[in-house]
Order: structure tokens, then C-alpha cells, then sequence
């Protein structure tokens, strides 16, 4: 009995037998297919190809990452294109090109099958237009009321072909760059979530940054760090960043871009900005001779269009990252003490 004869997921399409065969192959093999999932083997063989120039054994970068959002589907985009961007984001900030993706599902009894087959086409047309491909993967079902109707855990594999992008790379005087508008995410699914109904509603800046990056490594600008501004949003990035580097991060809230209505939700709401997550932007740390061209060559990439340069590495206060408000004053911005907004990504 195929899948089609099921309006929701239960419990037998995760007990391994036929009906767990078929909801792979009605389901999950007609999006993803390829020839390295065809097979449904337990595992994916790749074949890594050596560098083109050296003839050397190419660097590999590996990242995996858990989606719980609540909704599953949200202004903008739903949890599948969320899994397959952040993983790809995850490499891609690292300098690595995301080759290879692994899906693996946790759905509840009810959850309805067109949503899971809206969700699974979603995450096709993802990872089609980012050029990787989905090559292994995994179903489990669980009772009702177990798992908030579909969580989904996506791994992604990539190469290495430049230096790591990695904090310790910082040094002072460098300047700070963020790719875009910054917390349309967080309050795309806060209004969603909490049906709060707004002019211009908000949509979550979901995507995958690959393109982008590459299109900045590209320029040969000396990149020296980057870091997706997710949970926590940019102000984390720039604390973890540093932490790390042992340096400062002096920004300017006046060159920071926000959408009008990102900044009215969050004076509405008591958030700020800073602190709110973003699922297709990235803040880079770039040699400050570079800093300008860069900002160039991001501002003709659809994610980049609204780059801006936002502030420079200092020496002190070391570990801290310190904000310059619209006034005059400054502020140190922390890290956040506890979770502002649960179940975003």
C-alpha cells in the first residue's frame, strides 16, 4: 500500500517495514532523488576529487544541526528550506563549498501527509538552487503529542578549498560587515507565531548564503572570519568573535541596516535587534584595506544588496563588544542570558 492511500503519517510508516519503504519512495526518493540516494543503502559513498591544481587530497568540512521551529511553515519559508539553508550556511561561512547533505525526520502520528510532501519539495528546491545534493537519510515516527508534529536533523559535508574562516584569524583594525537587514527572521515568526497582525508584515530572510559567499571570496579580499547571525543574532556573533580573538568589537548603531518595520515590531515588542536571529545573514570580518571593495561586490548579489560596514576590531575592551548609539553614548552588548524567543530555528 503506497503512501497515497494515507492522508496522515502513523505510526506503521516508521516500523521499517513496507509502509516505511514506501513513504521513502513515494515520499522522500521522488524529491531528492539522485544516484547517490537511489540505492537506499544505509550509507552514502562519495567520491571527494582531489585539488585541481596540487593534485593534493582535498580539506573536508562537516557540520550537522537539529530544526524544531514552531510553525513549521512561517512567512518566507518553512522548516525544511530552514534545515537545508543552515547547514549550508554553517559550511559556507566556514570558507567551505557544501557539496553533500543528509535529512533525517522525526514526525508525529497526524502529521498530515501534504504537509510533510510540501515541506520535503521545499528542501528539493533548496538544495537544487544552492547545487547540493540530499544522499542519505533517516524516518522515525513518534507518537502524538512526542515531537510538535516534524523535527527534522540535516548533516552537511563540503570542501575546504582556502584558508579557514575561523575568528582566530582577527586582528585589530579589521572591519566588521554584516550582508543585510538584520532580525527579519526573528520577528517574521514571532508576529506569525503569536498572530500579530502588522502593515507591512515581515517575511523571514531564509536562504542559502553559498552564492553569496563565494562571490566574496572571489573578490580575494583578505576574509579573515565569518559567522551566519542565527540564534542570538549579530550581537552573539560579534561576542563569540571576541571571545575568541581576544580583541574588541566596536560597531555604530546608526550604520546598522534594519527594516522600518523590524525596528517598530521590536520598540512594539521590547526587543532589540541585535539579539534577534537571522537565517540569511552573515556578519564578516575582512582586512580593513579590503573592506571597501568587498562591500562593493556584496551589494551586486541579491543577499548583499543591503551590506553595510557597521564597525572595526579594537584592541580594548578586550573580549567585549561595545555599541555606539544613535546619541552619542556607548553601551557593552552582552551576551543574551537566556532564550529570547524559543523554537526559532
Amino acid at each position: 500500500m503506497t503512501t497515497g492511500a494515507y492522508d496522515n503519517i502513523i505510526l506503521s510508516h516508521g516500523s521499517g517495514g513496507a509502509l516505511t519503504r514506501s513513504l521513502i519512495e513515494d515520499v522522500f526518493l521522488k524529491a531528492f532523488d539522485n544516484p547517490l540516494l537511489r540505492p537506499l543503502n544505509d550509507q552514502a559513498v562519495l567520491h571527494i576529487e582531489p585539488d585541481a591544481k596540487t593534485g593534493a587530497r582535498q580539506r573536508l568540512a562537516f557540520t550537522t544541526d537539529s530544526y524544531v521551529i514552531s510553525p513549521i511553515f512561517f512567512p518566507g519559508a518553512d522548516i525544511g528550506k530552514l534545515a537545508v539553508c543552515g547547514t549550508i550556511n554553517d559550511l559556507a561561512v566556514g570558507g567551505a563549498e557544501a557539496l553533500y547533505l543528509s535529512a533525517s525526520f522525526i514526525m508525529e502520528e497526524g502529521l498530515p501527509m501534504a504537509d510533510l510532501k510540501r515541506v520535503v519539495r521545499s528542501m528539493a528546491d533548496t538544495a537544487l538552487a544552492a547545487g547540493v545534493r540530499i544522499v542519505t537519510g533517516d524516518t522515525k515516527v513518534v507518537e502524538r503529542g512526542k515531537a510538535d508534529r516534524l523535527f527534522i536533523n540535516t548533516a552537511g559535508i563540503g570542501v575546504l578549498n582556502g584558508h579557514a574562516l575561523i575568528p582566530e584569524n582577527i586582528s585589530p583594525g579589521d572591519a566588521i560587515i554584516v550582508s543585510g537587514t538584520i532580525g527579519d527572521h526573528g520577528v517574521a515568526v514571532m508576529t506569525h507565531r503569536h498572530g500579530i497582525a502588522m502593515d507591512t508584515p515581515v517575511i523571514s530572510d531564509c536562504a542559502a548564503l553559498n552564492g553569496l559567499v563565494n562571490d566574496m571570496l572571489a573578490t580575494g579580499a583578505n576574509v579573515k572570519a565569518m559567522r551566519d547571525a542565527t540564534r542570538g543574532g549579530v550581537a552573539t556573533a560579534l561576542n563569540e568573535f571576541a571571545a575568541s580573538a581576544g580583541c574588541a568589537m566596536l560597531i555604530c548603531e546608526d550604520d546598522i541596516p534594519v527594516k522600518n518595520e523590524v525596528r517598530g515590531a521590536c520598540e512594539l515588542l521590547g526587543f532589540e535587534p541585535l539579539y534577534l536571529a537571522n537565517e540569511g545573514k552573515l556578519v564578516a570580518v575582512v582586512e580593513n584595506g579590503h573592506a571597501k571593495t568587498l562591500l562593493e561586490s556584496m551589494r551586486t548579489h541579491p543577499l548583499g544588496k543591503d551590506a553595510a560596514i557597521i564597525g572595526f576590531v579594537s584592541t580594548a575592551p578586550k573580549g567585549k563588544v561595545l555599541l555606539e548609539t544613535t546619541i552619542g553614548n556607548k553601551r557593552i552588548l552582552d551576551m543574551p542570558a537566556g532564550e529570547l524567543l524559543p523554537r526559532i530555528c
